[in-house]
């Protein structure tokens, strides 16, 4: 693989590792708690990693660059679910309707688990919860995704 290829597959590892942890940590550090679409974008991001860190340990070029357009895709795939969750989140479009909760029920009366029911919170997908200039975490996503992709898989093109 020449030195763009390398680089690419560095960008392939890195780039949904950053997301990844960014996602992970205003969850846990910042108390934001994801919607199903946010968990939506992290499914490929998940991939991605994998493919990426299977493509620094296995034998030859090909598969290598197999796996690295395989993140490239994912990581793409992450970055259309935002375009389409912050389109929901801007009202540019109606999103999906159900809603996520933490709530399990074992072991618990009905009355219980009701109540824990009622008492969770509702995390709603048409409402940013987070925002910086007024782009939303899934348009953040929407953006470094889409972009990293391109970029992957502009350099994966690239001789030199």
């Amino acid at each position: 693989m020449n030195r763009s290829q390398n680089l690419a597959r560095a960008i392939a590892l890195l780039l949904p590792a950053a997301l990844l942890a960014g996602a992970w940590g205003s969850q846990l550090i910042g108390g934001l708690q994801p919607c199903e679409m946010c968990h939506w974008q992290r499914w490929p991001h998940y991939g991605a990693l994998a493919a990426a860190a299977f493509a620094f340990i296995v034998p030859g070029r090909s598969v290598k660059l197999t796996l690295i357009a395989g993140a490239a895709a994912m990581i793409a795939v992450s970055g259309m679910i935002g375009v389409f969750h912050a389109g929901v989140e801007y009202h540019w479009w109606q999103g999906i309707t159900a809603c996520s909760t933490s709530v399990t029920g074992e072991g618990i009366s009905t009355d219980e688990m009701l109540r824990r029911i009622l008492a969770a919170p509702v995390v709603r997908c048409d409402a940013a919860q987070w925002t910086l200039f007024g782009v939303s975490l899934a348009g953040f996503n929407a953006l470094f995704s889409l972009g990293g992709a391109g970029v992957i898989a502009w350099l994966i093109r690239r001789r030199g």
